[in-house]
């Protein structure tokens, strides 16, 4: 593979964005064992905060979480900064799933984006209607995943993300892929694949 790939998942929650980087963490390291892949993810982030539970900070992320309003600025920054800054080399493969969240968040990413020098970004967006999502976290029952919280993320995703995809079509050296989420987990792999060219 002549170039690391940097990958943005974007999707409301119950898209299937950490089901899809599984699969393509396992598809990129068998195509490329010479570099590594690095998958962040926030939200799974948080919630091992929250689990914690010791101190001050993981107890109000543990509240918000169960509110489902938008995480803060400073502490998602904090949390994929510090992942980037443990693992980012030349020879890695990069997967995003859970920020930028807003365009504000894509401002302060794109500053990590340029210190790296990653090239060129490939947007996954995930499109997936509000009632398919709603059903699929209420199936899959996790805790944070109640009625007025499932709603809440909903609210912030259509009023706070989707300007995020726009933001990313405008953006030079930047390709936005746009992916049926309410297909099959194997038919929505496939399609990935093929639109980063890895099939």
């Amino acid at each position: 593979m002549k170039q690391s790939k940097t990958v943005i998942f974007i999707g409301p929650q119950g898209s299937g964005k950490g089901t899809q980087i599984e699969k393509l963490v396992s598809v990129l390291s068998a195509k490329d064992p010479t570099n590594r892949v690095v998958d962040i993810q926030t939200g799974r982030r948080f919630r091992a905060l929250a689990t914690r539970g010791e101190r001050y900070t993981e107890k109000m992320v543990s509240k918000t979480l169960e509110s489902g309003v938008l995480q803060p600025l400073f502490l998602s920054v904090m949390l994929w900064a510090d992942a980037m800054r443990d693992h980012l080399d030349d020879n890695i493969h990069l997967l995003i799933d859970g920020f930028p969240r807003t365009v504000n968040e894509a401002l302060v990413v794109e500053s990590a984006l340029s210190f790296y020098k990653r090239g060129h970004i490939d947007v996954i967006n995930l499109d997936t209607p509000e009632e398919v999502v709603r059903q699929r976290m209420v199936d899959r029952a996790r805790q944070d995943d109640k009625f007025h919280s499932i709603e809440a993320r909903l609210s912030w995703y259509r009023e706070e993300t989707l300007p995020v995809i726009d933001y990313y079509r405008k953006r030079n050296n930047t390709t936005v892929h746009d992916i049926d989420g309410t297909r099959s987990i194997e038919v929505v792999h496939e399609r990935i694949l093929a639109t980063l060219e890895l099939s």
